[in-house]
């Protein structure tokens, strides 16, 4: 299928631009280019999330990526993979950062039903949206197996024989010189119902958008399984009518990636609004989510993380408060809180530590802190951010001290994501809240064996 692959931040410059060669800069059809042209035009009009943006290099206009990873798909089939910037700081390429990208999408909620080990088996060999494809026809062929769900489904209908309730009026209507028909209304015993409806318009859509000949066929044979049921022509009407009754639930899955597909747009951002089938995704509610799963796993009992902190504002103005302050994760005991963390996916460098470079810390991002530490723990304790670990920031940075917030302290941590914990420095306040290091390594071990 025709496209390419590249990282977040990466450029994209027309054919004939003379930017071939420069690195993070990567050629695309003029057609593709000015399509993305539009896309960029449209977000900016309709005030929609900043997935593309116009920029230079060298003088000439390119289109850059933003922080969103996933596929972008434009109207005459060309496709865009978008992959996570981490993966050319720590090495191994597409393949590496493409599996690294498929396990977190498994901790966002309403990708949960990813089967990672098969999706992770198909990353070496395919582009994510063929992965995504293979996934939804994965979940489709196992309702195949268990059998469509039929309902009793009330129609109406001129029939020539009387079956059911005879409607008087349209009969009369309709058969007064007809004495062989009947108009009734009778309660009939079928597969079409919305919940097959969706499944089988997705595979219509399927069948456009797949480009292997694995999916093709399996595509093909399960559209002729479900040759009985007419797709959806009303998606959101149908989805309202969803009905997933008892026995039913191996249908949730299949149903979570129709409405990817049929929707079209991407899970969180609303950012659908580019007419076309692509799958975007925020890398930092990714990143959060995949911090979030895995590091309550770290704690030490009874301990709990709460992701949906928001207990406190900024300012309180007549009687009001105004600015919630929403903290990525909370740590708390039973009766108060512990821990302020918050995400960031930004990469540091840990020998950056002039005033200049600041190892690449945003200023923002510790006033954010520093609101939270004086709101959630009183002005004394320890507040954390947490960016991705590399090769470039491997330990926690120095710890930040606030002169005007005595007992206040800010750490800088990085998040293995191989590993899947978090790095800790030797200071016995935060290593009472996280299990020991060999807790962690083996509790890594034991992640790896179940999928996430």
């Amino acid at each position: 299928m025709n496209g390419i692959t590249i990282y977040e931040f990466d450029a994209l410059a027309v054919t004939g631009a003379g930017l071939s060669g420069i690195d993070g800069v990567r050629i695309v059809p003029a057609s593709v280019f000015h399509w993305l042209e539009d896309q960029c035009l449209r977000a900016a009009e309709e005030g929609d999330a900043a997935w593309l943006r116009w920029t230079q290099r060298r003088g000439r206009r390119v289109i850059q990526v933003t922080s969103f990873v996933g596929v972008i798909r434009a109207p005459d089939g060309y496709q865009i993979e978008v992959l996570p910037k981490v993966g050319k700081a720590i090495g191994g390429g597409a393949v590496e950062a493409r599996q690294l990208l498929i396990e977190m999408l498994c901790c966002l909620h309403g990708f949960r039903h990813v089967l990672t080990d098969s999706a992770k088996l198909s990353a070496a060999r395919m582009p994510l949206l063929e992965i995504f494809i293979s996934e939804f026809l994965r979940t489709v062929e196992h309702i195949v197996k268990r059998g469509l769900r039929s309902d009793y489904r009330q129609r109406q209908n001129n029939l020539f024989a009387l079956r059911g309730k005879l409607l008087m009026s349209p009969h009369l209507r309709q058969n007064l010189y007809r004495a062989d028909r009947f108009f009734t209304e009778h309660d009939e015993f079928s597969t079409d119902r919305p919940e097959n409806r969706l499944l089988h318009a997705a595979l219509r859509q399927v069948l456009l958008l797949t480009g292997t000949q694995a999916n093709q066929q399996l595509a093909r044979e399960l559209d002729f399984v479900f040759a009985d049921v007419p797709p959806s022509t009303q998606i959101r009407i149908d989805f309202q009518r969803v009905r997933l009754d008892r026995g039913m639930g191996y249908y949730a899955d299949a149903l979570a990636w129709s409405r990817l597909i049929l929707d079209k747009e991407s899970p969180l951002t609303g950012t659908g609004a580019h007419n076309a089938p692509s799958l975007l995704f925020p890398m930092e509610a990714v990143f959060e989510a995949f911090v979030a799963k895995h590091l309550h796993r770290q704690l030490t009992q009874p301990l709990i993380l709460n992701t949906q902190a928001r207990s406190h504002h900024l300012v309180r103005h007549r009687e009001q408060n105004w600015f919630q302050l929403k903290p990525d994760l909370l740590i708390r005991n039973s009766d108060r809180d512990l821990l302020v963390l918050d995400t960031k996916w930004k990469l540091l460098d840990g020998l950056k530590a002039n005033g200049t470079d600041k190892y690449g810390l945003s200023q923002s991002d510790f006033y954010q802190l520093q609101a939270y530490g004086l709101s959630y723990l009183d002005g004394a304790g320890d507040i954390v951010l947490i960016y991705p670990k590399t090769d470039a920031f491997t330990e926690s940075l120095p710890v930040f001290d606030f002169p005007k917030a005595i007992g206040m302290r800010l750490w800088v941590l990085p998040f293995c994501l191989k590993e899947r914990r978090l790095k800790l420095p030797a200071l016995p306040q935060l290593q009472s809240i996280f299990l020991g290091e060999n807790s962690n390594a083996s509790q890594a071990e034991d992640l790896n064996a179940v999928p996430a």
